[in-house]
């Protein structure tokens, strides 16, 4: 049976999270309940990514098996079911072995700041009017960079074998809009890694810890021992990245 590839962009706001959860809107119910009203049958989707609660997505994706007949005006009429908040991108046909998770390799986030008061900024950004030294969140950066042991960047209840990730890029961008990225990939992350790493070098942006106590981190045994202030609105999962091109499906023509 043919497998496909499903890439969505989502805006996380009024979902409790990317993966299907009981008796909670997420992203994965609707898009099972949109395709079953088009196709008239039930899918099962396989995610590539979880994202939490009001975390949004650039790029993500599931995977399903099926012999169903696609049609190019089908795209359409998916994304014409679905609520606004959600769009799928495209559509891949991959070998039957490719699996959305587990064959991705890396993935790249980006954690959205600014400075002014902006009303359409609120749910796509923090706002974080406190004045940073720029100097010290590159150098902190920089640390992540060469780390590998994340336990202290991990919630608890994580359940996961180990919380080694290896990061291929870690950085700040400062824009001259009054906005703040911080952008960072890896193989994979652990559960709240990304916005611990945020809030806890914005700490040190302030002042309010040294660079050696941002590296002491890495050394920890103790997991969640970072700060986890900052809110999930200002999260993006910017890209999946897997060790192949994906080629969007060619539809048949109606």
């Amino acid at each position: 049976m043919p497998r496909y590839f499903i890439e969505v962009a989502y805006k996380g706001t009024h979902y409790s999270g990317f993966q299907i959860q009981e008796n909670a809107p997420t992203v994965q119910l609707q898009l099972e309940r949109a395709m079953s009203v088009l196709w008239k049958r039930t899918f099962q989707l396989t995610g590539s990514s979880r994202t939490d609660a009001g975390v949004h997505a650039r790029q993500n994706f599931f995977h399903f098996d099926s012999n169903i007949p696609l049609y190019n005006k089908q795209l359409y009429n998916l994304n014409a079911i679905l609520p606004s908040d959600i769009v799928v991108t495209n559509l891949y046909l991959v070998a039957d072995d490719m699996h959305s998770r587990f064959s991705a390799t890396a993935r790249t986030y980006r954690y959205y700041m600014h400075s002014r008061k902006n009303p359409f900024l609120k749910d796509t950004s923090w706002f974080y009017p406190f004045t940073l030294q720029y100097d010290l969140l590159h150098e902190a950066a920089a640390i992540v960079l060469e780390q590998s042991n994340f336990i202290a960047f991990s919630k608890k209840n994580s359940q996961v074998n180990n919380y080694h990730c290896t990061i291929q890029n870690s950085f700040w961008e400062i824009n001259d809009n009054d906005t703040l990225v911080y952008c960072i990939t890896a193989n994979r992350f652990l559960r709240g890694m990304v916005r611990a790493l945020v809030s806890t070098m914005l700490q040190v942006g302030r002042g309010a810890i040294s660079l050696e106590d941002f590296r002491a981190l890495f050394d920890s045994t103790q997991i969640a021992s970072a700060n986890f202030n900052s809110p999930a609105h200002g999260l993006f999962l910017e890209a999946v990245h897997y060790p192949m091109p994906l080629v969007p499906f060619i539809f048949e023509a109606l």
